[in-house]
């Protein structure tokens, strides 16, 4: 007897004897629950996504989510703010920068003097974009990036604001944007996850760790999480079969095991194991479709060379923003890359002359590589950390080296390609890039804009949970249409 038929008699027997004692009124009920649950399930299109998705005109049909985890520094990147060199060691105003909005770290000092920024700024392109001189690549890139430097955020430290521009919560919990998306639109391939994430540090060999939930489903079921693709030996466990495990032998297993599951599915109702079988194909399907895409030989000299020296290393941002590229090629809707580093509360010109060595040449690269290829205009570029940093230096300010603390009342991100107006800066601070004063855009209004981009309204995409209707956004958030082609 093979294990099916013998798995189906065993459970035959239990369902007989173990259920036999369940009452009429108790079977009609729970026969009334699975049909209220059936008639509840949201409709789904022939890739998986909900039935009326998009609801408007897409501008974008992908996302590549350039995350730089730490928090780099607005004033030293990309608000330009030549006035400060004149206040270069005076004490920032109270009137402009609160006590009470200080972190403990340092909140102690006796002094809270403005450190403008080391690094000379440059206008860049046609438009004239001012850009930080250690962002000399992505500069030549400047008509393709639409600067907010109005971002703002309510979270201070580095976990509830990457969950919270992750997620749209600084409460864990919720699922990720990628996540959202593959449920929303579902996926254009079969043989890669629809939503992909991966990490680097660089030259910072450090930063502040990531959770798996950064790019997790949340209460969304489980089919919908990110797949990690890991820095450090087989990007996918058990990508390969082991040795002697033929094709053929590995499709039989999966299809007894397929029955296994449908079979346990008939007996306990459970969404979840619809997924697992799901799961699984996509891992069959994967050992088929992942070797080829980490097969880089197939580039061309002059495509790895745009990427700079560190594109053959695993696990550097140059290799995982052409795998990003990559991945967008074969259908991947949801891309998110995550480079650690970026928090410099000491020796700040220092880090960031070491992040940008790691990441300009590559974030550029990736920009023109995908516009040279018909790609920009239909996939959507974000780069940006969780906040940004202080004007004032935290420790001693001397006029080569200072370092600033967490700041969350502005910040700067940037968007490229799928529908985002190229060479354009939006939103402003004040003289000490403390505070928003023109046309503030928070982490929902990003989100929402986003969304907008991919034809989907914000507000319109729910999911029901614990009694009430969730969404990305929560009750927030407004598309930024004056960035919007």
């Amino acid at each position: 007897m093979n294990p099916v038929d013998e798995y189906r008699q065993q459970m035959n027997r239990r369902l007989f004897f173990g259920r036999s004692g369940i009452g009429i009124a108790a079977l009609a009920s729970l026969l009334e629950s699975d049909g209220q649950a059936a008639a509840n399930e949201p409709r789904r299109n022939s890739i998986g996504g909900l039935s009326n998705l998009p609801h408007t005109v897409a501008k974008a049909k992908r996302v590549i989510y350039l995350f730089q985890s730490g928090g780099p520094s607005q004033v030293d990147l990309l608000d330009y703010k030549p006035q400060l060199k004149e206040k270069f060691g005076t004490d920032v105003p109270k009137s402009v920068y609160p006590d009470e909005r200080k972190t403990t770290m340092t909140s102690a000092q006796t002094k809270f003097a403005t450190a403008p920024s080391i690094f000379n700024f440059q206008q860049r392109g046609e438009s004239g974009l001012w850009m930080s001189e250690v962002l000399q690549n992505t500069g030549q890139m400047a008509d393709d990036l639409c600067i907010i430097n109005s971002m703002h955020t309510p979270a201070i430290n580095h976990d509830p604001a990457m969950t919270m521009l992750q997620t749209g919560s600084q409460i864990p919990g919720r699922p990720s944007i990628g996540s959202w998306l593959n449920y929303g639109l579902g996926s254009e391939t079969s043989d890669l996850p629809a939503f992909v994430a991966m990490s680097s540090k660089g030259s910072a060999k450090q930063g502040q760790p990531l959770y798996d939930r950064l790019w997790g489903s949340g209460f969304l079921p489980s089919q919908y999480q990110g797949i990690k693709f890991r820095n450090q030996g087989a990007p996918v466990l058990d990508i390969y079969d082991p040795p002697g495990v033929s094709r053929e032998i590995r499709r039989k297993m999966l299809d007894q095991l397929a029955k296994l599951n449908e079979l346990k599915y008939e007996q306990a109702g459970d969404p979840e194991i619809e997924t697992r079988i799901k799961q699984y194909e996509l891992a069959f399907e994967m050992q088929q479709s992942v070797p080829d895409l980490l097969d880089t030989t197939q580039e061309t000299q002059a495509t790895l060379n745009l990427y700079g020296p560190d594109v053959h290393k695993q696990g550097t941002y140059a290799y995982n923003c052409l795998l990003a590229r990559r991945l967008a090629e074969r259908g991947v809707r949801f891309i998110q890359l995550f480079h650690q580093g970026w928090d410099q509360h000491a020796r700040l010109p220092r880090g960031v002359r070491a992040q940008c060595r790691d990441t300009d040449q590559p974030t550029a690269a990736l920009l023109a590589d995908l516009k040279s290829r018909g790609m920009l205009e239909d996939t959507l570029v974000v780069w940006g950390g969780e906040f940004g940093r202080t004007i004032y230096s935290q420790g001693k300010l001397t006029p080569t080296n200072y370092g600033r603390d967490h700041h969350g009342q502005c910040f700067s991100v940037w968007l490229a390609g799928g529908g985002v107006q190229g060479g354009l800066t939006y939103g402003a601070t004040d003289d000490y890039s403390v505070n928003v004063v023109e046309n503030p855009v928070n982490v929902h209004d990003l989100h929402a804009t986003m969304l907008h981009l991919l034809g989907i309204d914000h507000e319109r995409l729910i999911y029901p949970f614990q009694g009430r209707d969730f969404r990305l956004t929560d009750v927030h958030g407004k598309v930024v249409n004056e960035i919007l082609v």
